[in-house]
């Protein structure tokens, strides 16, 4: 038997290794975990839910439109309604405090729970993230991610940003996120710009306090506050798009978690489209090579 020479046998069982999945963590609150609407527990047994809460959420989303990328991504989130950064970096650091490949993070809606419109605690709380993310992998990327206008805060007249607009608050946000980004060396996420592409469009409606325009999609759920599914698969789109440097279109109108969700061929291609126009202004993602839209009727993902 021919013997072969140490180096070959080392490249011989490295090539017969598969690559180990990339972990990806989520950091967040509602926004992340899909309050208000099926996305909540959707494909639950596809991710791990640090807090064993059972969420699925935008992480299971996310995990879903990247195996039928055809990319391999370990995923776990850790979420808690109603809460910024420095409750994580404060309550669970033990838990998201180990060593990941990427790191998606955002804070709460408002900027700051106390001082709505005021980014200094996103600025400071993201920066220690950052800090704690490195510590144990210096090469880590972390993305945040600039969340979407509420309809609560800008139409009511008790609203933070009320007598503005809900493209102004997404800007407001976004600026914050951006702040916050220079700060932490980190990368934006561009889901509330994303919505207001949307909007403007004319794909979605930016009112849902005066009903909501025929053939328009509505981006929040009941409350005027968290998001629809419809809102969840645009920001879970965003998210893919920006992580992966994939054309979100690829995916394709017959994408098998807008179907599981309840979403129409024509609803998928619309939000697919939104997500890759913000994310092509955004320098974010290259036009990739769309396979020819398919006439089979969509499938049920398959299983993990």
């Amino acid at each position: 038997m021919k013997l072969l020479p140490p180096l070959a046998v080392g490249l011989a069982l490295a090539a017969a290794t598969p690559a180990k999945a990339e972990t990806v963590l989520f950091i967040g609150n509602s926004f992340t975990y899909g309050a208000g609407s099926a996305v909540r527990f959707y494909r639950n047994d596809t991710v791990a839910d640090l807090n064993a809460e059972g969420v699925g959420g935008v992480p299971a989303l996310f995990e879903s439109f990247t195996r039928q990328a055809g990319l391999d991504y370990d995923v776990s989130l850790e979420t808690r309604g109603g809460t910024g950064l420095d409750f994580h970096l404060t309550e669970k650091r033990a838990l998201i405090g180990r060593r990941w490949d990427i790191v998606v993070a955002h804070g709460y809606s408002t900027l700051d729970a106390d001082k709505p419109r005021d980014p200094a605690k996103l600025v400071a709380t993201a920066r220690e993230l950052a800090e704690l993310m490195r510590a144990q992998n210096p090469r880590v990327d972390l993305y945040l991610t600039a969340t979407w206008a509420r309809a609560d805060q800008v139409y009511p007249a008790d609203g933070a940003w009320a007598g503005t607009s809900v493209a102004a608050m997404a800007k407001d946000v976004r600026a914050a996120y951006d702040q916050a980004a220079l700060g932490a060396g980190a990368t934006v996420i561009p889901v509330g710009d994303a919505w207001n592409r949307a909007m403007q469009s004319g794909a979605a409606d930016p009112n849902p306090y005066d009903g909501v325009d025929a053939g328009k999609l509505n981006l929040w759920t009941y409350d005027h506050y968290h998001a629809s599914t419809h809102g969840y698969y645009l920001e879970a789109l965003v998210v893919f798009g920006r992580v992966t440097g994939l054309d979100p279109r690829t995916l394709g109108s017959a994408e098998c978690s807008a179907f599981e969700l309840g979403l129409s061929r024509a609803e998928a291609r619309t939000l697919q489209q939104v997500a890759f126009e913000e994310l092509a202004a955004n320098g974010a993602v290259a036009h990739n090579a769309q396979p020819p839209d398919s006439e089979t009727n969509p499938q049920r993902c398959d299983a993990r």
